[in-house]
């Protein structure tokens, strides 16, 4: 590793190479000016990595997200247009799924029809709630992942409709009303493990929020996919134009303090709030440290990478042609699984995540051999092995699933930070999520991604519009460096 005081100068430096870092990174690149991106591990993407872990011979793993609805939404990367750069984002016909007790299952066609037909008595609810929003995905993104410090571009004037739909919906399902437009227990389990993403207490704003936005992308054209070949893709498509416009990564290049840093005009800090407060110390005003310290941070997971010699063997067989399946039961025992995180201990059933990649993407398997990714919800800084709990989870709802498993590894959440520095006691949001925190994220300032120092700025999942691989934090945060900075008043085109 060159020490950064050797390293020239350039216009602007960006400290992660997480999507949001790499986002902000190309922005700044297009526009014409020097970028150097200083990431602290030996592999680029923070947590949209996938690497061999040593498991079985030639296999690779996603090491933290596996399944992308943003990568088809978001803003930037339908601007960035990922299928020209040659990444394949597969899509199955059933983007999630939720087993349920007794065999049966709620199943999230891609077909909004087909999913209403399943549900039943509840059908018509479910399209009214989350089919109305699926009709203008463009806009239920801009509503809930818009710059929120600014009119939110889409939402005038044509998507004030989504807009109140997807409000009231919140209201709705984030209060104890959320019960009450539901007749059976099929279609409320369906939305509350979409709910879970969030990591978060249930019913509440935030993570009636989180359902509404993924679950109505889940019936749009581009659904739930999955990269070919892992997350990975996303990744290398980024560095690929970072570097076809003049931009360099350095790998192995920790920042904790001043010293670590190249000169440079502009400092893009990819990290959590508490990494600024480190590095730049005694420069910050006493308010502005105080404040990016006292960001909250949440609940976490914790990682179980499986090897299985088969498919899981799901009751449901629907189940099985998902690329997403949430395990947890019914929507009263994922609240309380939930809750039991909230209060700091473990869940006796924790709420669990799975995807198996080769639903859509058959070249991730190696022989008769496939992985498959999972993670469980536990308290923050948990140092608990959840091998266990989620094999039983699994289990319990696809008897015989331990006969295929092969091999295992866990990295429970006190070590998520190790392969992230930004998963603090293993919260992958990358702070708390709560409608006040996804609003005053990381701070209640004017500008969200100003840290109280001229020419240095946050972009990570610390910021608006929160977690996920959309590289909006990024983007946004890189439009102000360019005016601010650079006196760019337009951010550049970003297709290729």
């Amino acid at each position: 590793m060159t020490p950064a005081r050797h390293l020239a100068e350039v216009d602007v430096v960006v400290v992660g190479s997480g999507p949001n870092g790499l986002a902000a990174a190309v922005t700044c690149a297009r526009a014409g000016l020097s970028v150097r991106v200083l990431e602290a591990q030996p592999t680029v993407g923070g947590g949209a990595r996938t690497l061999d872990l040593g498991l079985a011979e030639g296999m690779v793993h996603d090491i933290c997200s596996a399944v992308h609805p943003m990568a088809w939404a978001s803003p930037f990367f339908q601007a960035f247009d990922l299928p020209s750069r040659g990444v394949e984002l597969l899509v199955p016909e059933v983007s999630y799924a939720q087993p349920l007790p007794g065999g049966r299952a709620g199943i999230a066609y891609r077909d909004l029809d087909r999913t209403v037909d399943g549900l039943g008595p509840d059908g018509a609810a479910w399209r009214s709630l989350v089919g109305s929003l699926s009709r203008q995905p463009g806009h239920a993104v801009a509503t809930a992942l818009g710059d929120k410090r600014s009119v939110p571009a889409g939402l005038l004037p044509r998507g004030i409709p989504t807009a109140a739909r997807f409000g009231l919906g919140v209201l709705e399902q984030g209060t104890g009303l959320w019960d009450r437009r539901f007749v059976g227990d099929v279609a409320p389990a369906l939305l509350t493990g979409v709910a879970a993403h969030g990591i978060a207490p249930m019913p509440s704003l935030a993570s009636a929020g989180v359902a509404l936005l993924l679950g109505s992308l889940a019936h749009s054209e581009g659904g739930w996919p999955i990269p070919r070949g892992g997350s990975g893709a996303i990744v290398t498509a980024l560095v690929a134009d970072l570097e076809a416009h003049g931009g360099e990564v350095v790998t192995d290049h920790p920042v904790r303090s001043e010293s670590d840093l190249p000169p440079a005009r502009a400092i893009i800090f990819d990290t959590t709030p508490r990494t600024v407060v480190e590095v730049f110390g005694s420069r910050l005003t006493g308010r502005a440290a105080r404040a990016l310290t006292a960001f909250p941070y949440g609940n976490a997971a914790a990682k179980v990478d499986f090897v299985l010699r088969g498919p899981v063997p799901w009751q449901h067989a629907d189940v099985g042609r998902a690329g997403t399946v949430h395990v947890g039961g019914t929507r009263a025992e994922m609240a309380a699984a939930e809750a039991a995180v909230a209060a700091g201990t473990h869940a006796e059933r924790p709420m669990v995540l799975v995807s198996d990649p080769t639903v859509v993407d058959p070249s991730r398997r190696v022989g008769d051999l496939r992985p498959l990714w999972t993670y469980a919800h536990v308290p923050a800084g948990s140092t608990l092995d959840v091998t266990e709990a989620v094999t039983a989870q699994i289990e319990r709802f696809a008897p015989g699933f331990r006969d295929v498993v092969v091999t295992s590894r866990c990295v429970p959440a006190a070590r998520m930070s190790e392969h992230n520095a930004n998963y603090v006691g293993g919260d992958i949001a990358a702070g708390a999520v709560s409608l006040w925190r996804v609003i005053a994220r990381p701070t209640a300032r004017l500008d969200p991604y100003a840290t109280g120092l001229d020419g240095v700025y946050l972009c990570s999942a610390s910021t608006p519009p929160g977690p996920g691989v959309h590289g909006l934090g990024g983007w946004y945060a890189a439009r102000r460096v360019l005016h601010r900075e650079f006196d760019v008043p337009h951010p550049p085109r970003l297709a290729p």
